[in-house]
């Protein structure tokens, strides 16, 4: 927000917060999705070893995404949570060792000769049911929409900015970190997207992980969910500190006389600070945290979700603030090949996000005619 302030003025600032921290928010109830997602298959798992691979294990995601809400309470009131440099640590381990297991998984199951059916508009007959010309369509631009979610790094670089330190210059380790993590991310969505079509063709599932059955190696799978879990817990917190503190100086700014707002309790056991409580933070992020499980338990359709955050922050974020402030900063004239070329890029990837949102929403339309609220079942 402040470079495009810097480069592009107040109200593309604007315009530029409100995506922002709407972004960030419906990470966190896509977070929230997955992880009860997570939570069920390794309960899934675990009723498949006691019971069978036959037997008809259905779990609701409701207890889990209730249960995420409550503990995303007690930790959104820890002080400077976002600060806490390990949690980028614990972060990066579990990203890369479940991603790692969806990766191997993926090549064992197209080396062992099963791999998926794939086309594009022909029906796949089998064991497999049909899929019409439109059918595919659709969900080709919700696949868009899941890539272009992948490609908005607007959480890494939060995520750098909170543990960057003063020594050496933070403009020059901002630049290499983040070239780093996008890098890096960029490898293992690349062979995690790759080799899960290849290995599951046109019935890839929702979560990687859930397409493998209940066999001799679902311990990994279930370690892996855990893993999963354990990353998203924290950054759900990572995520909603920027919005916490967004909300929280506007109104201190615009309320600085009201105690309920800026004053601080202190809470002592025998003497022993403990906690300090503002009455204000307290409500604000407890509500914050209530309204995003109530819409995640409302509408838990990951990959239409999941495309549809990515249609609305992708286009904005990644493509035209960036284009603009290249534009703005280096005086390129307009009606330039240069100009011309910078713009038909922006065009481009807006049409592709607007064919992201139009098959997400048909994807959500869809669903909601077969799907009662609050009733979620894996």
């Amino acid at each position: 927000m402040e470079a495009v302030k810097t480069t592009l003025g107040g109200t593309m600032c604007m315009i530029c917060g409100w995506i922002q921290y709407g972004n960030l928010t419906s990470f966190v109830i896509g977070y929230t999705i997955t992880t009860a997602k997570s939570l069920v298959a390794i309960q899934k798992s675990y009723c498949h070893r006691k019971r069978g691979s036959n037997a008809p294990c259905k779990f609701s995601n409701n207890p889990h995404m209730i249960g995420l809400g409550i503990v995303e309470i007690f930790l959104s009131q820890i002080p400077n949570f976002h600060n806490l440099s390990w949690l980028s640590a614990v972060a990066a381990a579990m990203s890369f060792a479940y991603s790692t297991a969806g990766i191997g998984l993926s090549i064992h199951k197209i080396v062992t000769g099963r791999e998926g059916k794939t086309s594009l508009f022909i029906r796949v007959h089998g064991d497999d049911v049909g899929l019409s010309a439109a059918d595919k369509v659709w969900r080709m631009f919700t696949a868009a929409g899941d890539i272009a979610f992948a490609c908005i790094y607007a959480p890494v670089f939060i995520d750098i900015q909170d543990t960057l330190k003063s020594s050496p210059p933070e403009n020059k380790v901002m630049k290499r970190a983040s070239a780093i993590a996008v890098s890096v991310m960029t490898a293992f969505f690349m062979m995690c997207g790759s080799f899960g079509y290849a290995a599951f063709g046109d019935h890839a599932p929702e979560n990687l992980l859930a397409g493998f059955g209940f066999h001799q190696t679902s311990w990994v799978i279930d370690l892996a969910n855990f893993f999963i879990v354990v990353h998203l817990v924290g950054a759900y917190q990572v995520l909603a500190q920027p919005v916490f503190r967004a909300v929280e100086t506007w109104a201190s700014k615009t309320w600085p006389n009201s105690g309920f707002i800026t004053k601080e309790h202190i809470i002592s056991v025998y003497g022993k600070r403990l906690i300090i409580m503002n009455l204000f933070r307290l409500t604000w992020r407890t509500l914050f945290v209530v309204i995003v499980t109530v819409v995640a338990l409302a509408l838990p359709f990951f990959t239409d979700m999941i495309a549809l955050m990515g249609a609305i922050g992708y286009w904005p974020i990644v493509v035209y603030f960036p284009v603009e402030m290249h534009i703005a900063q280096n005086k390129i004239p307009k009606r330039t090949t240069k100009w011309a070329g910078l713009q038909l890029l922006s065009f481009v990837t807006f049409l592709i996000s607007l064919a992201a949102a139009c098959g997400a929403i048909q994807g959500l339309h869809k669903n909601l005619h077969t799907y009662e609220p609050f009733k979620s079942q894996d």
